[in-house]
């Protein structure tokens, strides 16, 4: 009898250990404390931010999908940094903080190009002819003037038509 209780008193002690054991595992390997509004979406706009850092253009290359589909169809992912794309223009909004602007896109250095303030973060254009092409695309401030190194260049090219 003596050695069954005590064998019972072993079981429940090692079940003990393990079940401790798995719980401190489980808070090591816990998920970090999610982050705050102001780090994922940036500074509040009701604030002015001291010494904002530049604003920095970031353009991935054509989504490689659809430059052979039949229209061609182009697709140019984008961020920014350091700057809120919004449809607001002119000098009254050049000392907004946080800072705004928008983008300028030319295709292929026609003398015309087109802003762009929607912030979707890609840029859609259809319907190019095969061969080469190329699409700048430049961060501008709310007066239409390009920030400083902001200016990307995207070259590809749309192949010919299957026959």
């Amino acid at each position: 009898m003596k050695r069954i209780a005590l064998l019972v008193v072993a079981v429940a002690l090692v079940a003990g250990i393990v079940a401790a054991l798995a719980r401190t595992s489980t808070r090591a390997n816990a998920e970090p404390a999610p982050q705050s509004a102001k780090e994922v979406r940036g500074a509040t706009p009701y604030a002015e931010i001291k010494d904002e850092p530049p604003p920095k253009l970031i353009v991935d290359p054509p989504l490689p999908d659809l430059l052979a589909h039949t229209p061609s169809i182009v697709w140019i992912q984008w961020r920014v940094e350091n700057v809120h794309i919004v449809p607001v223009f002119g000098n009254g909004a050049l000392n907004v903080s946080p800072r705004v602007g928008h983008l300028h896109i030319q295709v292929d250095d026609v003398p015309w190009w087109w802003a762009d303030a929607s912030n979707i973060n890609t840029i859609d254009v259809a319907g190019m002819p095969p061969g080469p092409h190329k699409i700048r695309i430049d961060l501008v401030n709310a007066n239409h003037e390009v920030f400083p190194g902001q200016s990307k260049t995207v070259t590809f090219t749309i192949p010919a038509p299957a026959k």
